[in-house]
């Protein structure tokens, strides 16, 4: 393209003043600018837009011709540019979560996100890490909360905040009364644990490596909730991040069993896809997320 929209802009406010001086004024430009504007726009082109007498200019008949047209097209830019800076707000969002993040952390940061920008909508899809970074990867998903590890070509994963699994169970549990298990203890116990394909059974899985396999596993159960409602019910004992365990363990429904020779530590983790656009309202999310580590 041999011409630019600003001088689309000096070329049309030119033609309506009839004066350099006063299109460079209303368009906030030198006079030297807009003159050298308005010169290099008639070679670019290599006609004459202007019939020059002493400091009036006047479209000649192939200017007044390309008038409209060039109104038009600045027109068109400028419909364009508003459009462009529509998504410089903060917009409509569709996030994913796991299970634990969905319905203990997500939620917290969806009502600051709504309060904070109002009129924005925020659709929250809770699933599984391998789900969740599924529709990622598609586009179907802006961005994911997960907290298993994964690797994926098509995904970028950034660390979020720390966290860590808690071994639990009832307190009228033959368990309850000792605190803390010994490596015995651990195997000899029925466990209530999620399922495969979460973040949770991941980390779980991995703290229990080189034991796993002579593990008593009772029940495999989709909902953080389910686990522990059949923990309560003495059903055996479970594994669950400690967020999802802190009211239980106030309210004394389920007691805290500490396993110091296995590690239950892990992250949580943002996942956005390589090439997707970080939109304002991708941006103010992920600050708020950030900003729950403050709390």
């Amino acid at each position: 393209m041999k011409f630019t929209l600003r001088q689309i802009e000096v070329f049309l406010a030119t033609a309506h003043f009839e004066n350099i001086t006063r299109a460079a004024d209303s368009l906030a430009m030198s006079q030297s600018a807009a003159s050298a504007a308005l010169k290099e726009l008639e070679e670019h082109v290599n006609v004459q837009l202007f019939d020059r007498a002493g400091k009036r200019l006047q479209l000649n008949e192939l200017g007044k011709a390309l008038r409209p047209r060039a109104q038009e097209l600045l027109e068109r830019a400028q419909a364009l540019e508003h459009s462009l800076l529509q998504h410089a707000t903060v917009g409509d969002l569709k996030v994913g979560a796991t299970l634990t993040i969905g319905n203990y952390l997500a939620v917290g940061v969806m009502a600051r996100f709504m309060t904070l920008h109002p009129g924005t909508r925020v659709a929250l899809e809770v699933a599984n890490t391998a789900s969740i970074a599924r529709k990622v990867a598609n586009f179907e998903l802006d961005l994911g909360l997960v907290e298993g590890e994964l690797q994926h070509p098509a995904l970028t994963i950034q660390p979020w905040r720390d966290d860590e699994l808690v071994v639990f169970c009832a307190p009228t549990h033959p368990l309850a009364a000792k605190g803390v298990l010994t490596e015995e203890d651990v195997l000899q116990a029925r466990w209530i644990v999620r399922e495969g394909g979460s973040g949770t059974r991941q980390t779980f899985d991995q703290a229990m490596r080189g034991v796993l396999p002579q593990l008593q596993i009772a029940l495999e159960l989709q909902h953080t909730e389910a686990i522990k409602r059949a923990v309560e019910a003495n059903l055996g004992i479970g594994c669950l991040s400690r967020v999802t365990l802190e009211e239980a363990f106030k309210r004394g429904s389920l007691v805290e069993l500490k396993v110091p020779h296995r590690d239950f530590r892990r992250k949580f983790y943002f996942i956005l896809h390589r090439d997707k656009y970080f939109s304002e309202g991708i941006k103010r999310w992920l600050e708020l997320c950030r900003q729950t580590l403050d709390r």
